[in-house]
């Protein structure tokens, strides 16, 4: 068998292509199928499954597109509950793709119903683990408590979790080759190895979670420190179980704007040089001008799903990237406008006198908008008021506003959002970005 390993590296998601004899199966897929079509066009085969190891909470699924698009059948646990025709996998059943066999293990733990793909062939075997075994970890538990056919409480899921650890792979060979569906960067895990695979006997010996312990030492160590939860998770997981649109036509609804302007919620995707030059009032920048960029995780993090929302841009030929990235979460449905700006009715964002930051910080009110398990680590600025970016639109009224604020993050990404965030609903407020200048003080 044939395997090819996908990377959409903003959102660290793995999919697969499974190859054998001219068949092809494809293993939890990401929102645009047309890679995995140009993979089977390019190998001759058909595609005739497409098989979800759970419902993802960080990425929209295809599955639903390729199967009216192919006519492959789609294989999910029966626990998930699916709204869209499907054949259930769980465990004692199995599919032939070519000469592997595909079989189903309900590996429970990031969710009820997540299951481990084993695929044979020969003396070969392989595990697509979804977000149930992750390289050098194990998917958090705490995903589930309010969204999905079956709600399950983190308490309940992390205990499942140390069950499956147990028992569920204790009959597979060390050999076994481990494929993920998310890598280091992830927010389904908290500590992922930057490898993109593994081995199942590599992981026995050196993954934290197969190592000897209670269940009490187990469920204790995956519940601590787990990263926050974006506002678009739970979304994405009823929206995976409903099945999602076709990307085609659902890109097309949204209407674009040459050298406009608008009202409402906006997002501003440009660099953040370009953002300070001049903006619209009450944008908030998101940047997305890095391939690479974590734009949909902080856009679903700071953008409730039920907001409806505008979107700037730089120049007409970035509205088909834009679009796509936008529709990675989801988010295209509440996606009301997409922008470019005319060159007058714009605001400036003031710049940062940096030596006098750094002679005068009590002059200044200082906001560390980093997650909370970065601060728990140590603060940069032993005065700063911590107000975490996924939280900040609803805690802002709670941060003084008399002296100037200057906002920071870690690197300096996530600080243009937040100070636009501030900038936008503190009236008459001064504040600053102190960007990527914040290295200069670690």
């Amino acid at each position: 068998m044939k395997i090819k390993q996908f990377k959409y590296e903003p959102l660290a998601h793995y999919s697969y292509a499974l190859v054998s004899e001219g068949k092809m199966a494809i293993i939890d897929p990401e929102r645009n199928p047309m890679q995995y079509y140009a993979f089977a066009k390019a190998n001759k085969a058909e595609i005739i499954a497409v098989i979800e190891t759970h419902p993802h909470a960080d990425f929209v699924s295809s599955h639903l597109q390729i199967h009216q698009e192919t006519g492959a059948t789609i294989y999910n646990s029966e626990k998930l509950g699916a709204d869209y025709p499907y054949k259930p996998f769980d465990e004692g059943d199995s599919l032939t793709i070519g000469k592997a066999t595909l079989s189903a293990l309900n590996t429970p733990g990031h969710s009820p119903d997540s299951i481990t793909i084993v695929a044979t062939e020969e003396n070969e075997t392989v595990l697509f683990t979804g977000d149930t075994l992750l390289i050098g970890d194990v998917g958090r538990p705490d995903l589930r408590e309010k969204a999905g056919n079956m709600k399950a409480k983190r308490q309940e899921l992390a205990e499942a979790m140390y069950h499956t650890v147990q028992h569920k792979f204790n009959k597979l060979p060390d050999e076994a080759i481990v494929y993920p569906a998310h890598g280091a960067g992830s927010l389904c895990g908290k500590s992922q190895s930057d490898a993109s695979s593994s081995t199942l006997g590599n992981e026995r010996r050196d993954n934290w979670a197969f190592q000897e312990q209670t269940q009490e030492q187990f469920v204790n160590e995956l519940l601590d420190s787990q990263p926050f939860i974006p506002s678009y998770f739970g979304y994405n997981v009823d929206l995976n179980k409903q099945g999602a649109a076709g990307l085609r036509n659902a890109m097309a609804k949204v209407p674009f704007k040459l050298n406009s302007t608008t009202k409402g919620l906006i997002v501003d995707v440009r660099q953040e040089s370009d953002f300070k030059k001049g903006h619209l009032e009450g944008s908030i920048n998101i940047q997305a001008s890095a391939e690479d960029a974590p734009f949909e995780t902080w856009l679903g993090a700071i953008i409730k799903p039920e907001e409806n929302f505008s979107l700037v841009i730089e120049a007409p030929e970035d509205l088909e990237t834009i679009l796509h990235r936008v529709s990675k979460i989801g988010y295209e449905k509440q996606l009301q406008l997409v922008l470019t700006l005319p060159e007058n009715e714009l605001v400036k964002t003031p710049a940062l006198d940096l030596e006098d930051f750094k002679n005068n910080p009590d002059h200044y009110t200082i906001v560390d908008i980093r997650n909370k398990s970065e601060v728990d680590e140590g603060k940069i600025f032993d005065n700063a008021l911590t107000h975490p970016l996924n939280d900040l639109r609803e805690t802002v009224a709670k941060i003084p506003s008399a002296k100037p604020i200057v906002v920071h993050c870690g690197g300096g990404y996530r600080s243009a959002a937040g100070s636009s965030i501030l900038e936008s609903q503190l009236d008459g407020a001064t504040v600053f970005d102190l960007s990527d200048d914040v290295t200069k003080f670690k």
